[in-house]
């Protein structure tokens, strides 16, 4: 069995944003080599997402509303997490909500998505540099 670890790095210089990585994750199993496995892409920051879905803009508008009435980012002080000094507690629940992972099969060296599926990078309190894992194991 081979292995095969890359991370993808992401700076969104506005608060939030959907980002369609399925092109860069492709690209990795191409130079991954593997033909049958499991793809695993997870955010490594607590304040952003990987998920997977349609690639619409009155999708990504519907996730933006939703979320907010879910979890508005005003008034900060609402939240207790937002006393230590931090405006972003609202993240961590968007976050929360919309995933840390993603597994997709590889079959005969392909993402096996269902129709209109694609991996998309979820951004919630951007500004600064965060990455993605993107982690492939099989043969």
């Amino acid at each position: 069995m081979k292995s095969y670890r890359k991370e993808l790095w992401f700076h969104v210089p506005g608060r939030r944003a959907f980002i369609n990585i399925t092109p860069q994750v492709m690209e990795c199993l191409r130079e991954s080599g593997i033909q049958e496995g499991l793809c695993l892409v997870n955010a490594m920051h607590i304040t952003a997402s990987v998920f997977i879905n349609d690639d619409e803009r009155g999708l990504h508008h519907d996730y933006e509303v939703w979320l907010e009435r879910l979890a508005p980012h005003a008034p900060v002080s609402q939240y207790r997490h937002n006393d230590t000094g931090e405006d972003n507690a609202d993240a961590h629940l968007k976050r929360q909500i919309m995933g840390r992972e993603v597994v997709v099969a590889v079959t005969g060296g392909r993402l096996d998505f269902g129709p209109w599926e694609q991996i998309f990078y979820g951004e919630f309190d951007g500004g600064r540099r965060k990455r993605v894992l993107v982690k492939i194991i099989g043969e």
